[in-house]
């Protein structure tokens, strides 16, 4: 199955480029998608502008908060409200997927105690995104450069998460650049694991740059075994441009145009 690329908007924005301007450019290119990490003024303008050139919005987040998140039973009424806003905003968007997050350590919270809240939060959640058709993406994301103290820091705690909230529409953002950094071990992560995930992020390792031959990320190779796995999702891209930006999203495009 051919890979679906989405492009991470708000990395590749410029200011003399309309949101329909965007879209028209990298729906030429052959992007299924674009993505974005928060409601905005521009959600309404977005949705349309994307909707106009047959480009999907592949998924937003849906609480408001990172660092405070899953992992606190204090945060589940806030969360859970905030979701079932998101769920609904998405069902009507045709948006498939919805970024959550564990939220960060704090003093005295172990990693399974952490993990059974985030299990709990979800399982507040899960039946209104399962109503909708909507998947529930938890974010894996680095702990060592760009998010110090965030709990779902390697992927065998995200899945674990999955499989005791036990929902079709629960599943894990894997992102490869920040597995890449915490544990590496890609390919064969992502094929025995496939079932659980619901969306992916790129982004070149060390740098979070383009993919070239300064970073140590064989996309092609990630991408042809996504494909070969019968992934019908999004992969998105969620790097920063050395350069130009429509020149590095046409490079990635090529690279990752597997299946």
């Amino acid at each position: 199955m051919r890979i679906k690329q989405s492009i991470c908007y708000p990395l590749f924005k410029t200011d003399d480029v309309s949101w329909d301007d965007f879209c028209t450019k990298v729906a030429a290119m052959g992007y299924a998608a674009i993505e974005f990490w928060a409601r905005g003024p521009w959600y309404d303008e977005a949705v349309a502008a994307a909707h106009g050139h047959d480009l999907a919005v592949a998924q937003m987040s849906g609480h408001h908060s990172l660092p405070v998140g899953l992992n606190d039973p204090g945060e589940h009424d806030r969360i859970e409200a905030e979701l079932k806003e998101s769920v609904d905003l998405a069902a009507a968007a045709g948006i498939p997927g919805l970024i959550v997050f564990s939220g960060n350590r704090r003093e005295g919270l172990t990693d399974e105690a952490g993990l059974e809240a985030t299990v709990a939060g979800l399982k507040r959640a899960a039946p209104h995104a399962e109503a909708k058709g909507i998947n529930l993406n938890l974010e894996l994301l680095n702990s060592k450069v760009d998010h110090p103290g965030y709990q779902c820091d390697h992927s065998a705690w995200g899945f674990e998460v999955c499989r005791r909230v036990d929902s079709p529409n629960v599943k894990v953002l894997f992102d490869i650049y920040h597995m890449q950094i915490m544990e590496g071990d890609v390919i064969r992560t992502i094929r025995d694991n496939i079932k659980w995930i619901g969306h992916f992020h790129t982004a070149g390792v060390p740098g979070r740059n383009d993919f070239d031959d300064t970073q140590e990320l064989n996309y092609v190779g990630i991408c042809r075994a996504i494909a070969e796995s019968g992934y019908d999702l999004y992969v998105g891209h969620e790097f920063k441009p050395k350069g130009e930006p429509y020149a590095a999203l046409a490079q990635a495009f090529a690279i990752c145009d597997q299946g």
